[in-house]
């Protein structure tokens, strides 16, 4: 009979293996005004909890993995931002992109390091700018994830089971449920479809069906399955990391600044995901919202469709319902005769705009507003 000690060792030597690239690269413009290009989300303290988004989801991982082995990618532009917030992080866990190429060539790019160090390596890619409601359910999810993954030839996604039809997020549809361990089925299944923010009404099929889940964007893989992946959907990607193969990390990043704008501009869902077959489903419990719109921050706290929302913000409501209100430190809100709006304001600009899917209007507001 294995004692706690045989457990907690062998677990240990697991997790040695378990790594985790998080994503900040995004210009987060969708919380425009809060959210600017030249500082977004995931380096803001929205919540008022005296952490960035970045700084939370860089703590998070490491209660469940070994802090040298958690990697954070950016745009060149912030690594000044991100060596202020995350002091901690050294030169060979930063990763700076000298150009946006979306998330497949910046994955290829981590796994490509990580593999260099750790042949056995199995990673965790996730976003810098979620919500996570569940700290325990999320460690289990993560590290029974990254456990079969480890196990398996495959790559896996993510998914929580839907709780509205949110036309903005992105649906997986599950397939049959997969062994997990000796002959036992848990929450992994085979995936059917993904589907990428439908209209509404498919998000209202999706949701009665029973059949589709919230896609994360939280991917689980090893790292020497994702290398043949990238060789057989992105022969391009892979020639180009092939060659430096061998090199330390400074001739990495010399080699990355001449040549890492020949990469194609192709996320990992379609670059990798939806071109491959051996596709896996984690069904997750520990709650999620993607913070990348004022709507769907309002959908995620909200207690009833008539309460108000308040973000670091003090405020006084008469005749006021479904209204979210984000106001810089020091400054009060009184709002009166208000339904379903969005109140943002930060630096120059004062936002005032309905609520309800505000994201394309936010986005319309703000080029005509940077048009001036």
């Amino acid at each position: 009979m294995k004692t706690p000690q045989d457990i907690s060792q062998r677990q240990s030597e697991e997790t040695a293996h378990y790594y985790c690239i998080i994503l900040a690269s995004g210009k987060g413009r969708r919380l425009w005004p809060v959210s600017r290009e030249e500082r977004p989300k995931q380096f803001l303290d929205i919540f008022g909890t005296g952490k960035s988004l970045l700084q939370q989801t860089y703590e998070r991982f490491c209660r469940i993995l070994p802090e040298e082995n958690i990697y954070v990618s950016t745009y060149t532009d912030y690594e000044d931002i991100v060596r202020t917030q995350l002091p901690q992080l050294p030169d060979e866990r930063l990763l700076c992109e000298p150009i946006r190429r979306n998330t497949a060539p910046v994955v290829a790019w981590a796994t490509h390091r990580i593999n260099a160090k750790d042949i056995d390596a199995t990673l965790i890619v996730t976003p810098a700018d979620q919500m996570i409601f569940d700290d325990a359910a999320f460690r289990t999810d993560v590290l029974e994830s990254l456990a079969y993954a480890s196990h398996h030839e495959c790559l896996l996604t993510m998914g929580i089971r839907p709780t509205r039809p949110e036309p903005g997020y992105g649906y997986i549809q599950k397939g049959e449920p997969l062994e997990y361990m000796h002959g036992l089925h848990g929450d992994f299944y085979t995936v059917q479809s993904f589907t990428e923010k439908p209209e509404r009404e498919f998000a209202e099929m999706f949701i009665k069906s029973g059949e589709f889940l919230w896609n994360t964007g939280i991917y689980v893989l090893s790292t020497k399955t994702v290398r043949g992946h990238l060789a057989a959907v992105m022969p391009s990607v892979a020639r180009l990391f092939n060659h430096t193969d061998g090199t330390s990390a400074s001739q990495e990043e010399a080699w990355i600044a001449d040549y890492y704008s020949m990469c194609p501009n192709l996320s990992i869902e379609t670059g990798v995901l939806e071109k491959c077959k051996d596709i896996c489903l984690r069904e997750c419990h520990f709650g999620w919202a993607d913070i990348g719109s004022w709507h769907g921050i309002y959908n995620a706290l909200s207690t009833d469709s008539s309460a108000n929302v308040t973000l670091s913000t003090e405020a006084v409501f008469s005749d006021t319902e479904g209204c979210l209100v984000i106001l810089p430190s020091g400054r009060k809100a009184v709002i009166n005769g208000l339904k379903d709006f969005i109140v943002a304001e930060h630096g120059d600009i004062l936002l005032i705009t309905p609520r309800q899917d505000s994201s394309s209007q936010i986005m319309k507001t703000m080029t005509k507003y940077n048009g001036k």
